[in-house]
């Protein structure tokens, strides 16, 4: 090997960067002990640009395409190494490659509740959960603000403190906006939009831009949720002596399954409560005054005596006591044969048993079969 071909050798001619990682950002080209020679070629991908930084000043910045090394392609480099006339000899300088598409799919969220007040309900704490796009809007910023002298960067470097920002952001606009709470869900995109443009300023000295900004839920507390769903229950059932029903119903049906808690009695005890308890409020509701208007009542039906009964009677068959039987029953054993004058028959208030001819009542059935 001649000397020639040793420095030839020692020369950069082709310089680029086929990312194999899809959350890198910033790769910086490898070049120990090599200078870059006249003429090199610089390939730059869709998606990439090449930053030229010279003793840590960003200088030349090159977008996608295939660029050939010259004074006239280098002309910041040119005048901060003082190349008048143009360069012949091969030179150092550090190539950043910057990763300009767009990195989806990052994952944001509300860390603690966010303290909202709402015209309907009052003080509501929130949560919020989503993801965003971010890329780099100006790689030479960029590179000077956060990658500095490093040999890579990823988007988790950058990540947590997006999030941060976005949760900030968020927090201001839900705060300031007059939207009702139960109306957030049909607004999630356009409040994205807005959290994003209200992130605009904060990400620009950066050199980031955030592309999307997607709100995928707000979130109430459990017990307002709750809340709420006792209340679509109500409007869907209409009558607040059926919903004390079904609220007894899912009581005794929790305390079957919970023996311990006491049966099924004390579940209908609490069932009868929460009912007076709900009457109270849907009046109090619908009459401010707290008293509610009286009704007419309906007149009262009459209610009839008990119709008397006459004695109950038992037969002796065989020795045994066979009844109570009324008097229709009595007709009908005599009429059968079964009930002769001479059988015995008692009934409540008889000091013994005696024969049915012996006894007014029914002795008085006998002459009527006859």
């Amino acid at each position: 090997m001649t000397l020639r071909d040793f420095i030839g050798g020692e020369l950069i001619d082709v310089i680029e960067w086929l990312e194999d990682s899809p959350d890198a950002m910033v790769w910086r080209f490898a070049r120990p002990q090599n200078e870059i020679k006249n003429g090199a070629q610089l390939i730059v991908r869709p998606g990439q640009v090449a930053v030229f930084v010279d003793q840590g000043t960003v200088a030349d910045v090159f977008d996608p395409g295939r660029h050939e090394l010259t004074t006239s392609n280098l002309p910041v480099l040119s005048r901060l190494r003082g190349w008048k006339y143009g360069f012949e000899s091969p030179f150092k300088a550090d190539v950043v490659f910057v990763s300009t598409r767009q990195f989806p799919s990052q994952k944001w969220g509300t860390k603690t509740p966010v303290m909202v007040t709402d015209r309907e309900l009052g003080g509501v704490r929130l949560r919020a959960y989503g993801t965003f796009i971010t890329r780099v809007g100006n790689a030479k910023v960029f590179v000077t603000e956060l990658v500095g002298s490093n040999t890579g960067f990823v988007i988790d470097q950058i990540a947590d403190q997006i999030r941060d920002m976005i949760v900030a952001r968020f927090a201001e606009e839900i705060g300031t906006d007059s939207i009702p709470i139960l109306q957030l869900a049909s607004k999630y995109s356009e409040i994205g939009d807005r959290a994003a443009t209200r992130l605009a300023p904060d990400l620009l000295p950066l050199g980031l831009e955030l592309a999307r900004l997607v709100v995928e839920s707000i979130a109430l507390p459990d017990e307002v949720a709750a809340t709420l769903d006792q209340r679509t229950r109500i409007g869907l059932i209409g009558d607040v002596s059926a919903y004390a029903a079904l609220q007894a119903a899912d009581a005794i049906r929790d305390s079957a399954r919970n023996p311990g808690t006491g049966g099924a009695g004390a579940a209908i005890g609490v069932g009868i409560a929460m009912a007076g308890q709900l009457g109270n409020v849907v009046t109090n509701a619908l009459h401010p005054s707290g008293v509610a208007p009286a009704a007419s009542a309906p007149p009262p039906v009459p209610v009839p005596p008990p119709i008397p009964q006459g004695p109950s009677y038992f037969i002796a068959v065989a020795g045994k006591a066979q009844g109570p039987f009324d008097v229709a029953a009595l007709r009908a054993h005599i009429a059968a044969k079964s009930l002769a004058p001479d059988m015995l028959v008692w009934c409540d208030g008889m000091a013994q048993w005696a024969p049915a001819s012996s006894v007014a009542e029914t002795a008085a059935l006998f002459g009527g079969a006859a």
